[in-house]
Order: C-alpha cells, then sequence, then structure tokens
C-alpha cells in the first residue's frame, strides 16, 4: 500500500553550454539517461509523466524504450519555474538570483507549484510514478516533503539524471527515501551540480 514518487531531473541538453533554454539531449545526456532506463528497469511504474520541455521529453522516452508497459506523458505542471520570490526569511546572497525574474514569472511558479503538489502528492495507493522535470521543480517537492521553510528550495540541487524518491505509507506523512541518487551513473556523468573544491 506505500506510494511512490519517483523524481528525476532531465538529462544534460545539447545546447545548454550555449545558454540556449532547451533542446535534445547531448551525447552525454542520452547516456545518462539510458543509465537512468536500467536502473528503473526492474520498478513496477505506473505513470511517467514528463515536463513539455524537449530536454525532458526525451529523456522519458528513454526510459519507455526500456519499460514498454508506460507511455509517458508531458505534463505542465513539471514545466521549469521559480516558485517564491525574496522574503523576509530568504539570505540575502539570492537576491541577485531573483533579480532575473519577475514578479508575474515568481507569482506563476508558485500556483504552478501549488497544483503541482496538489496533484502528485495526494495520496494513491500503490502508485510508483516517475515525474521527468527540472531542478527547481524537485526542490521544490523535497522541500515541501521535509516541510522545510520556502526559500530552502534554493540549497537544494539535483545533478542531471539524479534520482530522488519520496514515498508515503497509510496514515503517514511524506518521507524522503533518497535524494539525488547517482549510483547509477559513472563520475564522467555526474553533470549538472554546483562545482565543488577538492577534497
Amino acid at each position: 500500500m506505500t506510494q511512490y514518487l519517483f523524481l528525476v531531473r532531465h538529462g544534460e541538453h545539447l545546447d545548454a553550454e550555449h545558454g540556449i533554454d532547451d533542446g535534445p539531449l547531448s551525447p552525454r545526456g542520452q547516456r545518462q539517461a539510458a543509465l537512468l532506463a536500467d536502473r528503473l528497469s526492474g520498478v513496477p511504474l505506473t505513470a511517467v509523466w514528463h515536463s513539455p520541455l524537449e530536454r525532458a521529453a526525451q529523456t522519458a522516452r528513454a526510459v519507455a524504450d526500456r519499460l514498454p508497459a508506460v507511455s509517458p506523458q508531458p505534463n505542465a505542471l513539471l514545466f521549469d519555474c521559480v516558485p517564491t520570490g525574496m522574503s523576509e526569511d530568504t539570505p540575502a546572497v539570492y537576491e541577485s538570483f531573483f533579480g532575473s525574474y519577475t514578479e508575474a514569472e515568481i507569482e506563476a511558479g508558485g500556483a504552478q507549484m501549488a497544483d503541482a503538489v496538489g496533484e502528485f502528492l495526494r495520496r494513491k495507493p500503490d502508485a510508483h510514478e516517475l515525474l521527468i522535470t527540472h531542478n527547481f521543480v524537485i526542490a521544490w517537492f523535497v522541500r515541501e516533503v521535509l516541510q522545510m521553510p520556502e526559500w530552502r528550495w534554493l540549497t537544494l540541487t539535483q545533478a542531471h539524471c539524479g534520482l530522488t524518491v519520496v514515498a508515503q505509507r497509510p496514515g503517514r506523512p511524506w518521507t524522503l527515501v533518497s535524494h539525488n541518487d547517482l549510483g547509477h551513473l559513472p563520475v564522467e556523468l555526474r553533470t549538472g551540480m554546483p562545482e565543488l573544491p577538492p577534497v
């Protein structure tokens, strides 16, 4: 009776390094998606949803190639978005980030994520749903499950084709099972994370 939600950031897309917002997967992104599909091949998925953007749709098709029982469906609630703006609690260091977004974009992002939470974090016994979406969207879901302050989505980063799993047992709250699991990706395919200093 446990419900599972598998959250995946799309694979690396071809034009990301040139600042283009969307496009097909790069060769590296195609390898990431194929390895993700292998990782999920034993999961009894009941639905696969993806952002309508091409990089997410192509990642979903790679999974479906190995799981022919599921048919990926686009869902506008999974579009990339910014769900909040600056607040009294938000550290000042994030102010420059929000400077490139309008109030209307932030308001629309907040409404979208409220609807997405209502849609995907509602009780569906025994469901095993896969959402292939974007970094900020996954961060919002994780923040919601952990009941963190709203601004904390800014501190949660997912790699390309990293796997995050949340689950809900009957009568219990949602639980974070794993976050940004990269065990299926070799080191050279772990992209999309901030650069860290050597340890």
